[in-house]
């Protein structure tokens, strides 16, 4: 019969986030020059505004949202000491303070972090003939924050009450670039045009080489968006409003062209047209491109005719000038952002923001995006250091969930030796080759 295992408590100061100080290495250079000590004057002993932020910033990389997670914290010198923190605040002091900071200042302060750390990194871009374009993807993702009276919470178009953030990621590899918290109400193009123009700022100050691809889906069909773009490029999914499908039918029989290898019974036309404006036919904007896929189907799934044919219309707003299939298919690899806020809702946990204040969120969803681009920069890290791993990596994006697992938490013994921590891996650590060549370069 199986004896059960005894239980104990020893003397050790084992610690179960040992990829914190990891985390730390990325971090704490840059704060130091981008977060002020404090946004107005203190105390001399009072905790600084900058350890509230590093503070907060810290618990999301674990993914901890909530105020009360502090507490599992106090005793950890690996958590104080990788992020650069000097006294670490209690959960009444974390949610006071972030409640009296100047939202303007630390606002700014916590983007030209992010836009720091963002320049250490390398992003992938997709190819559009000759050129390589690295990818902006755009999106509205609802917060379900039902059950609650928190300042902003509203019924969103997910039909649930909630915030209604827009996002917007870099790279094929989904650093955030910037976010914008917004009541659940509110529509999604309201403000964008000027989000927009936010991100174009933020991507010169990057210095990529090259230009961007701004993807944004229909709700965004807007004519103010156009000029925000600049001189880089874009697809826009157009909203038909009102126009007829059995038209778009017709233009794509007379200037399309017919999709080979489709199944029997299904007719795909693609291609271009030119004489349309963002603004309709009334609008004094000049016209843009539109690529289109019209689908023309004559039996349903069970094989049966149809007496009226099926029409789908997909069409693009566009200033690329490859072909429409190559547009199609990038618009369609868009789709991958819906996994990006998969990533920062189920993985970090950023759903049920912790504040009944809508400023004090503001800044919280600030710090989930700097936590957010920290994790995927060691995911991806690792994945530069495949040979070092005690599995295959065949991906190209980890996420986040892997980070936390493989890297973040990872179990160490802390030893105080000469005003100094050593961190004990211990003899099984799968991950602890990769982990030390990550913290050697």
């Amino acid at each position: 019969m199986t004896q059960n295992l005894q239980l104990s408590r020893g003397n050790e100061e084992l610690i179960s986030s040992g990829g914190n100080a990891l985390l730390g290495r990325y971090l704490r250079p840059l704060a130091s020059t981008h977060l002020p000590t404090n946004f107005q004057p203190r105390r001399s002993d009072a905790i600084s505004d900058r350890d509230i932020l590093l503070t907060m910033t810290g618990m999301l990389c674990n993914g901890r949202t909530d105020f009360t997670n502090v507490k599992l914290y106090q005793a950890d010198r690996v958590f104080r000491h990788g992020f650069g923190i000097k006294a670490l605040p209690s959960e009444p002091t974390l949610r006071q303070r972030l409640d009296e900071f100047a939202p303007a200042r630390a606002q700014h302060c916590l983007r030209s972090l992010n836009t720091a750390l963002l320049k250490q990194r390398s992003f992938g871009s997709v190819e559009v003939g000759a050129d390589k374009l690295v990818p902006v993807d755009i999106d509205v993702s609802p917060l379900d924050n039902s059950g609650s009276n928190k300042e902003g919470v509203s019924y969103t178009y997910k039909k649930h009450d909630g915030f209604a953030p827009i996002f917007a990621y870099v790279g094929t590899e989904g650093y955030m670039l910037d976010h914008q918290l917004r009541p659940g109400k509110q529509h999604c193009q309201e403000g964008t045009a000027a989000f927009i123009r936010s991100c174009v700022q933020q991507l010169d100050a990057l210095k990529l080489n090259g230009k961007s691809l701004f993807r944004l889906d229909s709700g965004n069909d807007a004519e103010e968006n156009f000029p925000c773009f600049g001189q880089n490029r874009f697809i826009v999914k157009r909203n038909l409003r009102q126009q007829k499908r059995e038209q778009w039918l017709a233009i794509a029989r007379r200037v399309g062209q017919r999709r080979q290898h489709t199944r029997e019974g299904k007719n795909v036309y693609t291609g271009f047209v030119d004489h349309l404006r963002p603004g309709g036919a009334k609008s004094t904007s000049a016209p843009v491109p539109v690529a289109f896929e019209v689908i023309e189907r004559l039996y349903d799934h069970d094989d049966n005719r149809l007496l009226v044919p099926d029409i789908e219309v997909n069409t693009y707003w566009t200033n690329l000038t490859c072909s429409a299939d190559e547009v199609i298919a990038l618009y369609h690899a868009h789709g991958t952002s819906e996994q990006f806020h998969s990533e920062l809702k189920s993985d970090m946990g950023v759903e049920q923001l912790p504040s009944g204040k809508f400023c004090v969120n503001r800044l919280v969803l600030l710090c989930a995006m700097i936590a957010f681009n920290l994790l995927r920069t060691i995911g991806q890290q690792a994945i530069k250091r495949a040979h070092l791993a005690p599995v295959q990596i065949k991906v190209s994006r980890w996420r986040l969930r892997t980070v936390l697992r493989n890297i973040i938490y990872c179990a160490v013994r802390v030893v105080s030796h000469a005003r100094k921590l050593r961190l004990h891996f211990g003899r099984i650590c799968p991950w602890f080759r990769v982990i030390e060549d990550m913290a050697r370069a």
